[in-house]
C-alpha cells in the first residue's frame, strides 16, 4: 500500500502569525549564527571568544558563558571554516548544526569527574607520607617512587590546563588555567629538582603538584554541576521539543492512515492528530474538534484553554482534554517555543552595565596575581626571613586561591537564573539589560484598550443622526471601513457586523490615533475614528467612534470592553512600592477617567496621538525611569522610547519588535513578578560580584601569610565558585513580589 502524505492531498494553509515570535531575529542584509562553544570556563574565555569574533569583523557578538552559545551577525561573506579553526585554535570546541549530525570518537575523559576519579588514587598515595611517622611507609620517602606516582597526574593536568594556558597567553589573554598550570608546575619543577640532587625530603612536594591539580578537578565539576542547575528553566523548555506525533498521510484510495513519527520530521502543511493527554508536537492550526489545552510551559498559567476549530496550538503544550485533528504551521527554529528558547539564549548573552566592571577587572585579573604571587614569595623570603621552600609554596597558594572565575560567572550565573524563571513564568526579556534597569523603575504607565482592558469589546450601542440612513448601510459603511484597521475597536466591529456586501474604495489610509479615511468611486470621503474628527462639531466626547461623511456626522458607535480582572491588583502593587501609575490612551478622557477610577491609577492622559504618547513617554522618561506597558500599533513608538516597553504576547508584530519585555499569559498579572525578578536579579549579581572581589582580597593575603597550603587553596577556589553559582540558583525559589 502505498502512503502519501497529507500535504499532497490538502492545500498548505498560510502560517500563523502566532504571538509574533517568527523570524525576530533576521534581517534583510544580515544574517544570525548560532554556535555551541564548549570549553568556556571562566570569564576571561568568554572575552578571548568575544575579542577574537570582533576582530574577525564579526557584528552584534553575544558570548554566552554560562550555555556556551555564541552568536553574531554577518553578511553571508564570511568563512564558516575560518573562524570555526580560530576559536578552536583558542583551545575551545565549536559546535554547530552541521557537527551536531557528524559522530566523533569519543575522548578518553569526558568531563572533569573523570579526570579527578583518574587523579585521587595517585594523589590519595602521595599524602599517605604526609602521615608516615605514623605508618612507616619507608618506600614513599624514595623521591623517585614519588615521582612516578605524581607523574600520571601531573601529565593529565597539563594536557588540561596547561594546553589551555598557552593557547590564552598565546593570545593576550590568560586565563585561570595559567594560574593552575604555573602552580603545579612551580612544585613539580620543584621536587623535581630536590629528586635529581637528592636534596631531601624537604625540598620534595609532589603531593602538593597532585593535590592542586586533583582538587582543581573535582572543584570544576562542582561548578560544572551547580552552573548547569541555573539553566533548569531553558533545559526543560529543549527538553519539550522532541516528541513523537500521530501523522495524518492517505493511501492510494484516499483512505486516512495515522502513523506515529518523530515531531523534528514534521514539515509545514503535515496533518496530524492529537489526542488526550499528548503534547501538542509542532505549531499548529486545529481545523476539526475542540480540547482544553495546558499551556503553562509557555505563560506559566496552569489554567486550561478551551480551543476549537481555526485556533492556534503551540507545540509544547499539552492536551488535558479532547482531540483534534491539526495542520502544522510551523516546524524547526521557526516554532514559538524554539524562538522563545533562542531569544533566552541571545538575552543571556548580552552584558548588562554592571558586568563591565568586572570584565574589565577580569582582563587584568591574571597578570596582576601572577605580579601578587612573585611579590609574596619576594617579601616572604627577602623581608620577613621565611626560608626558600615555604615562600614558594606560599606564592604557588597564592596563584591557586586566587578565582577569576567568580567574577566572571557572578553576572551570567544569576542572569541565566533570572531569565530561565521568566521564561518559566511566560515573562520574556529581549536582553539582559532590562533586568537591571528594572530597578530603577519609578514610573509605570499603561495603555487602555487590550492592556488594563481584556480588549473583547462588544458593540454596546450605535445610532444613526441621518433620518434617511437605514441601518444596514450604515453597519456596511463602517463595516468596509474599520476590515482595515488593526485596532481592537475595529476588529471587535468587523467580527459583528461582517457583511458579503462591502464598498469598494477608490482609496483608503489609516490615519494612527484618528481614525480610518476613505474615498469611494463617486469622490465621497468617509471618516471613522474618535472625537476629534468631530470636535468642531460637538462637545460630546462620550462615544467610541464618529462616522463622517462629507464632514458631516452619519451617526456614532459605542463599544464595552471589560477590566482585567487583574488588573487592579497589578496598580496596588505599584502603589505599594512607590511607583506612579499614568493610563495613556487615544481614547475619550470621560472612558479612560472611568477606567483609571476603578483601577485607582494616579494620572490619566487621554485623546492622544502616537505623536503625542511619544512626546509624553520621551518626557516623563528624562524625568524618571519609566517602564510602558502597551500591545497596539499605536504603542510601538512609545514602548520603544520608555525605559523598559512591555508588550502583550497577542501583541501586534511592531509592538513585539519594539518591546523590551513580552508578558506571554494574555494579561498583565505578572508584570509584579517581572519587576520582581529584575530588581532581585540585579541584587544576586551585586552579591555575587561581592563575593568574588572579597574573596579574592581576602584570600590572597591569607595565602600569602602561610596560612593555608597549597592544596587547601585549590580546593577553597573550586569552592567559591559553587558558592556563588547557589547564591544564584536560590533565584528560582526566592520570594521576589
Amino acid at each position: 500500500m502505498h502512503v502519501k502524505p497529507c500535504k499532497d492531498i490538502v492545500p498548505q494553509l498560510v502560517k500563523l502569525p502566532i504571538l509574533g515570535f517568527v523570524n525576530l531575529y533576521k534581517s534583510d542584509s544580515m544574517e544570525k549564527v548560532n554556535w555551541t562553544v564548549e570549553g568556556m570556563t571562566c570569564g576571561n574565555c568568554a572575552l578571548t571568544v568575544n575579542n577574537y569574533l570582533q576582530k574577525e569583523g564579526l557584528k552584534n557578538v553575544k558570548v554566552n558563558l554560562i550555555g556556551g552559545d555564541v552568536s553574531f551577525d554577518t553578511n553571508g561573506e564570511f568563512s564558516a571554516q575560518k573562524v570555526i579553526k580560530g576559536i578552536e585554535g583558542l583551545g575551545y570546541h565549536v559546535v554547530t548544526q552541521e557537527t551536531i549530525t557528524k559522530t566523533t570518537p569519543e575522548k578518553f575523559f569526558q568531563n572533569h569527574f573523570q579526570r579527578f576519579l583518574f587523579c585521587l588514587p595517585f594523589t590519595a598515595v602521595l599524602m599517605l607520607h604526609m602521615v608516615d611517622k605514623w605508618w612507616h611507609i619507608h618506600w614513599l620517602m624514595n623521591p623517585w617512587i614519588q615521582l612516578a606516582i605524581c607523574l600520571p597526574v601531573y601529565i593529565l593536568g597539563m594536557s588540561f590546563f596547561g594546553t589551555r594556558a598557552i593557547k590564552s597567553l598565546r593570545n593576550g589573554m590568560p586565563n585561570m588555567h595559567v594560574l593552575i598550570a604555573l602552580g603545579a608546575t612551580a612544585a613539580f619543577v620543584y621536587s623535581l629538582t630536590g629528586a635529581v640532587f637528592n636534596m631531601g625530603m624537604e625540598y620534595l612536594f609532589f603531593e602538593t603538584t597532585a593535590t592542586i591539580i586533583t582538587l582543581v578537578f573535582l572543584g570544576e565539576w562542582l561548578e560544572d554541576k551547580t552552573v548547569q542547575t541555573t539553566q533548569k528553566a531553558l533545559k526543560d523548555l529543549n527538553r519539550s521539543q522532541k516528541v513523537m506525533a500521530n501523522m495524518i498521510a492517505f493511501d492510494d484510495e484516499h483512505k486516512e492512515q495515522i502513523f506515529p513519527i518523530e515531531n523534528t520530521q514534521l514539515r509545514t502543511g503535515d496533518l496530524i492528530l492529537i489526542k488526550s493527554g499528548e503534547q501538542v508536537p509542532m505549531d499548529c492550526k486545529i481545523l476539526w474538534g475542540d480540547a482544553r489545552v495546558n499551556e503553562s510551559l509557555l505563560t506559566g498559567e496552569s489554567k486550561p484553554v478551551h480551543k476549537t476549530a481555526k485556533d492556534a496550538l503551540i507545540g509544547g503544550s499539552l492536551l488535558v482534554d479532547g482531540t483534534v485533528k491539526a495542520q502544522v504551521t510551523a516546524v524547526g527554529n521557526e516554532t514559538v517555543l524554539s524562538n522563545i528558547v533562542n531569544l533566552v539564549k541571545q538575552a543571556q548573552g548580552e552584558k548588562p552595565p554592571i558586568q563591565q566592571l568586572a570584565d574589565k577587572i577580569s582582563a587584568v585579573f591574571v597578570p596582576v596575581v601572577i605580579s601578587l604571587s612573585a611579590i609574596s614569595f619576594l617579601l616572604n623570603y627577602f623581608a620577613f626571613d621565611v626560608n626558600f621552600t615555604h615562600s614558594l609554596m606560599r606564592s604557588i597558594a597564592v596563584l591557586v586561591i586566587s578565582c577569576p572565575c567568580a567574577m566572571g560567572l557572578a553576572t551570567p550565573a544569576a542572569i541565566a537564573v533570572g531569565l530561565g524563571r521568566a521564561a518559566k513564568n511566560g515573562i520574556l526579556f529581549r536582553d539582559a539589560k532590562s533586568l537591571e534597569l528594572f530597578k530603577d523603575i519609578r514610573n509605570v504607565v499603561f495603555d487602555k484598550t487590550g492592556t488594563l482592558t481584556k480588549g473583547e469589546l462588544t458593540v454596546d450601542r450605535y445610532e444613526m443622526t441621518v433620518d434617511r440612513m437605514n441601518e444596514m448601510d450604515f453597519k456596511r459603511i463602517v463595516f468596509s471601513l474599520e476590515k482595515f484597521s488593526n485596532h481592537p475597536v475595529a476588529k471587535c466591529i468587523v467580527n459583528e457586523w461582517k457583511t458579503k456586501d462591502g464598498i469598494y474604495w477608490k482609496k483608503i489610509e489609516e490615519i494612527k490615533g484618528l481614525g480610518i479615511r476613505a474615498e469611494d468611486k463617486e469622490g465621497s470621503i468617509y471618516q471613522l475614528g474618535s472625537f476629534k474628527l468631530i470636535s468642531n462639531q460637538t462637545a460630546d466626547a462620550s462615544h467610541t467612534a464618529y462616522l463622517l461623511k462629507n464632514d458631516v456626522l452619519l451617526g456614532w458607535i459605542d463599544v464595552n470592553d471589560e477590566i482585567r480582572t487583574e488588573a487592579k491588583a497589578v496598580v496596588n502593587y505599584l502603589h505599594s512600592k512607590g511607583i506612579k501609575t499614568y493610563l495613556l490612551s487615544g481614547d475619550s478622557k470621560e472612558r479612560s477617567q472611568k477606567v483609571a477610577n476603578a483601577l485607582r491609577i494616579d494620572n490619566v492622559v487621554a485623546e492622544q496621538s502616537p505623536e503625542q504618547k511619544l512626546l509624553f513617554i520621551e518626557n516623563l522618561t528624562n524625568e524618571a525611569p519609566t517602564a510602558m506597558v502597551g500591545d497596539g500599533i499605536n504603542d510601538a513608538p512609545a514602548l520603544a522610547k520608555a525605559t523598559i516597553g512591555i508588550s502583550m504576547s497577542d501583541a501586534t508584530q511592531l509592538a513585539l519588535q519594539t518591546a523590551q519585555v513580552v508578558l506571554m499569559n494574555k494579561g498583565i498579572q505578572h508584570l509584579p513578578l517581572s519587576l520582581g525578578l529584575g530588581k532581585h536579579t540585579f541584587t544576586t549579581i551585586k552579591q555575587n560580584l561581592f563575593w568574588a572581589f572579597v574573596y579574592n582580597v581576602v584570600a590572597i593575603p591569607i595565602a600569602a601569610l602561610g596560612l593555608l597550603s597549597p592544596g587547601l587553596a585549590a580546593l577553597a577556589m573550586g569552592f567559591s565558585d559553587v558558592v556563588l553559582a547557589i547564591n544564584s540558583v536560590r533565584l528560582f525559589v526566592k520570594k521576589v513580589i
